[in-house]
């Protein structure tokens, strides 16, 4: 019989519920056994029968028991009553994206293209590392900091090119979004704001949103973040993409890059990851570089240049942050895989990785004008887009009365996958947006693909401007 307390906080059917399912877990009550009848056990307990047909309904809410018309109530299957995972999860920031869907010609990815991996060469260095005298140290725990010969010959390259100073330091992260996400862990509390570009990479909005963060979209314009408005708002964080930004591929000039640095207070962390595909015109410095304050954190990364699949990205930044960082790190995976990292290490001494960087930019180079003469030749007048000189992705803007996300079923219908405006969005909607990322496509699949968008755009345009052409009848 269940001990129930008529003076305790608890109700009493939550007490009675958590009397039978202590039953249950303890094997008293069996899979298959039947309860009592409710009116009998409200008669047995001298209680309200609503009561007692409460606390059956939560047991069978919670998956502990099973009520059958006419029969009663049996103990359900152990398994069954386990867990209710849907229940005790914790609900998630991150939308599906439904431009994920495998199709023939996808421009949502921002990724290298797979048939320019030199995969003999890389095998080279492979088994270069595997004879190598320290393979047995190489396959043991490492340090969370990263490998420290690469470590060293990231740090020296960082530093003589200035994006290093004396008293910086670097640790090698499971990739920059791993970078990203201890930042946000050591720099951003519940609340406080942080900038971020809008449109921005999803991926960056959805970790400082999972974070709690204040999140203020600062416009991108032609020439990057909008500066001025950027240093009206004087935000904790801000969180820039300098050149070739993702999605829209644009890049600060100088002069906007050194008024970034000297707004004060905002503590900037630099994502500079798609520098080294400029397939024209001079190089810029890095905010890392211009910066005399000490409040700029360099992000960067193997994955657009070489081998996304290795996950080898670096954050460099003032020793403080960098050793706390590496604390969260540790907390996190302990460290990370220390045979990609020397692996990319002999890579890059050995002269492959500049090789490799060389044919990245040829193609790169040759895509993204297929991307540019598609869009001249196939886009309905009045698209606007912008036209980058490195990175990997063309940014869209269609006829302001079409929708890019409305517009993404029908694409996908004809074999063509976009990420629409949308899904970059902080504070707009960029509704007549869309991102065509072409590093990954043949320029034979750009130009198809470009096309398509081309005519079902071309399409819909029509139809719009058929609807606002229909008359108005009047009722009488």
């Amino acid at each position: 019989m269940a001990e129930l307390d008529p003076t305790s906080s608890i109700p009493i059917y939550r007490q009675l519920t958590s009397h039978f399912i202590c039953e249950i877990e303890a094997g008293r009550l069996r899979e298959g056994e039947r309860l009592p009848a409710t009116r009998e056990l409200a008669g047995q307990l001298g209680l309200n029968r609503t009561t007692v047909s409460a606390a059956y309904e939560l047991l069978e809410a919670e998956g502990w028991i099973a009520g059958e018309v006419g029969r009663g109530s049996f103990v359900r299957s152990r398994v069954s009553a386990a867990a209710d995972w849907p229940r005790l999860l914790t609900p998630s920031l991150v939308p599906r994206n439904p431009a994920l869907t495998p199709v023939a010609i996808s421009f949502a990815h921002s990724r290298p293209s797979e048939d320019l991996f030199p995969v003999d060469a890389f095998r080279e260095s492979t088994e270069a590392v595997l004879r190598g005298p320290g393979l047995s140290s190489i396959l043991q725990l490492g340090a969370p900091a990263g490998y420290e010969p690469l470590r060293r010959y990231l740090l020296e390259q960082a530093r003589s090119e200035g994006d290093a100073h004396t008293d910086d330091d670097l640790l090698i992260t499971n990739g920059c979004q791993q970078a990203l996400d201890l930042l946000r862990q050591v720099l951003v509390r519940p609340g406080e704001t942080v900038a971020l570009e809008d449109p921005v990479y999803p991926g960056v909005r959805n970790l400082f949103l999972q974070a709690g963060a204040s999140l203020t979209g600062v416009e991108v314009t032609r020439d990057g973040i909008d500066v001025e408005a950027l240093g009206r708002l004087r935000p904790k964080i801000a969180v820039i993409t300098p050149s070739f930004q993702n999605p829209t591929g644009t890049t600060i000039p100088f002069e906007r890059r050194e008024a970034l640095v000297r707004i004060p207070g905002t503590v900037f962390i630099e994502n500079d990851i798609y520098t080294s595909l400029r397939y024209q015109g001079a190089p810029l410095p890095t905010l890392k570089h211009l910066d005399r304050s000490g409040r700029v954190v360099l992000l960067r990364s193997f994955s657009k240049v070489a081998f996304p699949g290795l996950r080898v990205g670096w954050v460099i930044g003032p020793r403080p942050l960098i050793q706390r960082l590496t604390q969260a790190k540790h907390l996190t995976d302990l460290h990370t895989d220390q045979f990609s990292q020397a692996v990319l290490l002999h890579f890059a001494q050995s002269g492959r990785l500049a090789d490799h960087q060389r044919n990245m930019l040829q193609a790169g180079r040759s895509r993204l004008s297929a991307a540019l003469d598609g869009a001249r030749q196939f886009l309905p007048a009045g698209s606007r887009w912008l036209e980058p000189e490195g990175g990997m992705n063309l940014w869209v803007e269609l006829p302001t009365m079409l929708d890019a996300g409305g517009l993404l079923s029908r694409a996908q219908a004809e074999g063509v996958a976009y990420l629409p405006g949308r899904s970059f969005s902080v504070s707009n909607q960029h509704h007549n947006a869309l991102r065509l990322s072409f590093a990954g496509l043949t320029e034979v699949q750009i130009a198809r693909g470009i096309q398509i968008l081309g005519s079902i755009s071309q399409q819909e345009l029509e139809a719009e401007r058929s609807r606002d052409r229909e008359p108005v009848l009047a009722m009488v």
